[in-house]
């Protein structure tokens, strides 16, 4: 079969395309490429999370590296991306790999590679790693391979505590102090996810749910969107929670509800924090966000004087920018979002925290903070739906929008096009609408921002209508 990296590594349905022989040629090309890039001789870091066989995936990919004469240091147990990360990081490695799929179905297992700087791999170095992988399979290249315990034995594999230097780059970062003062009743979800037990750990007397391991995840996929945060929303409509944070299956996104109850989107989460820096810990530098985030941090930026950047959907990209430029904070609207200081990684459970922290500082609470900025900048609604579309129909919708000749929606003149990662539509009013087929699956995607519900529901209306779905 083909290897191909998404926006953030391979991902398959595992015993179908995600097996143990899949795994070993991905692993096999990935030691190739370090080794061919000098990097191998500084060692990887291995971590995984905890779905059904990923302890197994990384003692394999363990068992590879060390084959290729490769230092390993692998996690003792489950941790977090961010920390699997911040371990590449502080520990100077030439790399790392993390097996998770993040967010995907508990069907799935992925393969994500850590470059050293701690972050994910940019898309020019998996490209190299899918043109390895086509070459040994077309060459018949042998997996070089050392059996686990013959690798530790000979010091080529070591166990280590990803969790314990993480947690304490955590506790530089934030001001726990402050938080613990504040005493803020909250309740994290981490969604039975990498996540389980480092808000606890951090800011004893917090409740989490879902803590227990379980690899269906509950029947839900370990993703924070409204859907799948019920019990969390629940909790805190019955009034003993202030907040609510939540995590995805590897803990490097984020997902909250606020005082009302009510799902607090990443578009929130990042207007929030943005103007936390800047206003209470005094920081600055540009801000990074991709095509389909909230207009909100546009006009934050505008406010205080701050260099905007906007990229294609990933945090791969916005991680390419924070390693070029002096990014304050950048994000995405699936709810990755990194800031600086740190590493150039989405980390959910520093972002939590980073709420937390603004909810202390300013004594109020989420929706507050966020009425607060709206006042000054105006209302906005979002909402992205996600439609079957046959392979041809697409086809037919991309051919469209591109020859141009839309000119209005929703009874609205298009005032402007923004072409970078599908067909985004830009009104007068400042809403919009972003047509996104999916490049790999019969999905299209519909985003829209407007000032009221009522508005954004008339833009995917006409979306939808435009493509005929």
């Amino acid at each position: 079969m083909r290897i191909q990296f998404g926006t953030d590594g391979w991902r398959g349905v595992i015993a179908r395309e995600f097996t143990f022989d899949n795994l070993s040629l991905v692993t096999q090309a990935t030691m190739d490429y370090f080794i061919g890039q000098g990097l191998a001789e500084k060692g990887l870091v291995i971590g995984h999370d905890r779905r059904f066989l990923s302890r197994r995936f990384a003692e394999r990919v363990a068992e590879v590296a060390a084959g290729n004469g490769i230092r390993v240091l692998l996690t003792d147990r489950y941790a977090p991306t961010p920390a699997v990360s911040w371990a590449v990081r502080e520990r100077g490695a030439g790399g790392g790999v993390m097996i998770t799929a993040s967010h995907n179905p508990p069907e799935y297992n992925g393969f994500k590679i850590k470059e050293s700087f701690g972050g994910s791999a940019r898309p020019s170095t998996t490209k190299v790693v899918e043109e390895i992988v086509a070459r040994n399979q077309a060459d018949g290249r042998e997996i070089r391979e050392l059996p686990l315990e013959e690798a530790r034995t000979r010091g080529l594999v070591e166990l280590f505590d990803a969790g314990a230097a993480y947690r304490q780059q955590l506790a530089r970062y934030v001001d726990l102090e402050r938080i613990r003062a504040a005493a803020i009743p909250t309740v994290v979800d981490p969604m039975f996810g990498a996540g389980c037990g480092f808000f606890p750990w951090l800011l004893p007397g917090i409740t989490e749910i879902h803590a227990e391991e379980n690899p269906g995840f509950g029947g839900r996929p370990p993703e924070p969107t409204p859907e799948h945060l019920t019990d969390l929303s629940s909790l805190v409509k019955g009034g003993q929670y202030r907040v609510g944070l939540a995590l995805d299956g590897d803990a490097d996104r984020i997902g909250a509800v606020d005082e009302t109850g009510e799902f607090f989107s990443s578009h929130r989460i990042f207007t929030v924090i943005l103007r936390h820096l800047i206003e209470r810990r005094g920081m600055r530098g540009g801000v990074a966000k991709t095509v389909s985030t909230t207009r909100m941090v546009d006009l934050l930026s505008e406010k205080y004087g701050l260099e905007l950047f906007e990229t294609p959907i990933g945090f791969k990209h916005i991680c390419e920018l924070m390693l070029d430029h002096d990014i304050l904070m950048g994000g995405e609207e699936s709810g990755g979002l990194g800031v600086k200081g740190h590493i150039p990684e989405r980390d959910g459970i520093l972002l939590g925290l980073l709420l937390l922290e603004a909810v202390a500082m300013s004594g109020r609470g989420l929706r507050q903070l966020l009425d607060e900025t709206m006042d000054e900048i105006g209302r906005f609604s979002y909402r992205r739906i996600d439609l079957p579309i046959a392979d041809e129909a697409k086809e037919r919708l991309i051919g469209k929008l591109r020859s141009g000749g839309v000119t209005a929606m929703a009874s609205r003149p298009v005032t402007g096009e923004n072409f970078r990662d599908g067909f985004k539509y830009l009104f007068a009013d400042g809403s919009w609408l972003l047509i996104r087929p999916s490049g790999t699956e019969p999905v299209l995607r519909l985003y829209s921002e407007a000032g009221t519900p009522e508005a954004v529901e008339e833009l995917l209306k006409a979306g939808r209508e435009l493509a005929g779905v």
